[in-house]
């Protein structure tokens, strides 16, 4: 089937004022204003009340997360404290729980537009050493764009780190996983659905040799590097304390000064660290409401693009956010950088931070823009709710104005969303699912 989306009220494309054809799982064509597609047409989607964008991507997430929002006693806590608070609940996850608390947030990614998304697992008690199959399991059966990345903890409380021993493994098994991973699921193919990357915690819950081990292993498989850097002031005392330099002296140190790296929050550096990152085509996830629930501090995105580094958005831990909605997180970036940078931030940069800057830092050539050749992953938005009466710009409104919903979404051409609603998805079913799993978890 050969579909056109017909004379949206509004594109993030070039050319394509009247619209896209898909067929099966590309985009073959764009229909410039006045014109009508070259293509025999199949279907037709009527998009005149759309405003249609690339699928939004989220470049950081931890989805058991889900099961904790708004958790009472870690409230009003800033992230060493925060986290401290929370290992000794989430170190009760379970595989079922864990397998509900994915679909929950990769549901609720969806209904805001997202179609692909990276989540960053790190948590592994005993009882969950196959916590990432499970993830992949979840990812099949609601349809998202995965990229699921094998996160790790090897330093302990004991030995100096921050998290409980009861969530924590040796390296060796750490590092036999990773290798497990990457060879059964990790799919270079265009159109891949899921992809592995690898991703030690943070430099207060992993051992500098992990660190070490993780960037060979990455380099022997060609996959993508992924960590929590510079989130916290607490973060850079430990680093100056633990290995006597910086948190991004460290990160060099270990081998992961690449272009295959990128970096959660990254917000705590010098102009002169941030062209060091520039230089080396450094990824940059930024997660404006987690930084602000958690008091960290904002990235300095601007100085960091201009220097070189390719800049994303993630909408980080649904206890530290706390929800999984992407479009809501691109609204947050805008009002945080405009506070920083005023008009040099546009509601234009925030949805290229949210689409064609997530592919770039997940190394991704085949997603992010409304282009022929492109996968088409598709997000549709209608402007009917009470905040858009009297908007202008459509555009701008889907940002500024605060969408929440999307109307329609496509994965790979597939509509997964629509009328808001998810196609395939008992939504009863799962939130009882989800009550208790958290309720389990306690």
């Amino acid at each position: 089937m050969k579909t056109w989306i017909k004379s949206p009220l509004a594109i993030l494309a070039n050319n394509a004022d009247n619209g896209i054809v898909i067929h099966e799982d590309k985009i073959i064509e764009l229909v410039a204003a006045g014109q009508t597609p070259i293509t025999k047409i199949d279907n037709i989607i009527d998009a005149r009340e759309h405003v249609v964008i690339p699928g939004l991507i989220n470049t950081h997430h931890h989805y058991f997360q889900t099961l904790t929002r708004a958790f009472n006693k870690s409230l009003d806590k800033e992230l060493f404290d925060w986290l401290s608070t929370l290992y000794n609940v989430w170190q009760n996850l379970t595989p079922h729980s864990l397998y509900v608390a994915s679909k929950t947030a990769m549901c609720e990614l969806l209904l805001s537009g997202c179609t692909t998304s990276a989540d960053h697992h790190y948590l592994f008690p005993r009882g969950l050493e196959n916590a990432i199959d499970i993830q992949v399991s979840a990812a099949k059966e609601i349809g998202i764009r995965s990229v699921l990345t094998r996160g790790s903890m090897n330093l302990s409380a004991k030995d100096g780190g921050l998290p409980p021993d009861l969530v924590v493994q040796t390296e060796d098994k750490i590092l036999l996983d990773c290798e497990r991973l990457i060879n059964l699921y990790h799919d270079t193919r265009e159109g891949a659905m899921i992809q592995i990357a690898l991703a030690p915690c943070s430099p207060f819950s992993v051992s500098k040799s992990i660190m070490l081990s993780t960037a060979k292993l990455a380099n022997k498989y060609n996959v993508r590097t992924h960590t929590h850097l510079s989130e916290a002031l607490d973060e850079d005392k430990f680093c100056q304390e633990k290995y006597g330099c910086r948190p991004i002296d460290y990160l060099e140190e270990v081998g992961w000064l690449n272009d295959k790296t990128w970096l959660a929050h990254a917000i705590h550096y010098t102009d002169g660290e941030l062209a060091r990152l520039g230089r080396a085509s450094v990824g940059i996830s930024h997660c404006p409401s987690s930084n602000m629930i958690l008091s960290s501090g904002i990235c300095k995105t601007i100085e960091a693009r201009n220097h070189g580094c390719k800049i994303s958005i993630g909408v980080d831990g649904s206890a530290s956010n706390d929800h999984s909605n992407m479009m809501m997180e691109l609204r947050a970036a805008f009002l945080l950088q405009r506070l920083n940078y005023s008009s040099q931030v546009s509601h234009l940069d925030i949805l290229h931070w949210g689409t064609l800057g997530g592919a770039s830092v997940l190394g991704r050539t085949d997603i992010g823009e409304l282009a022929v050749g492109k996968q088409a992953d598709i997000a549709m938005y209608k402007l009917n709710e009470i905040q858009f009466y009297g908007a202008d710009n459509p555009l701008a409104a889907l940002i500024i104005c605060g969408a929440t919903r999307a109307d329609k979404v496509m994965v790979k051409g597939k509509l997964l969303v629509e009328d808001s609603r998810l196609v395939h998805v008992d939504m009863d079913k799962l939130r009882l699912e989800h009550n208790n799993a958290r309720i389990s978890m306690l």
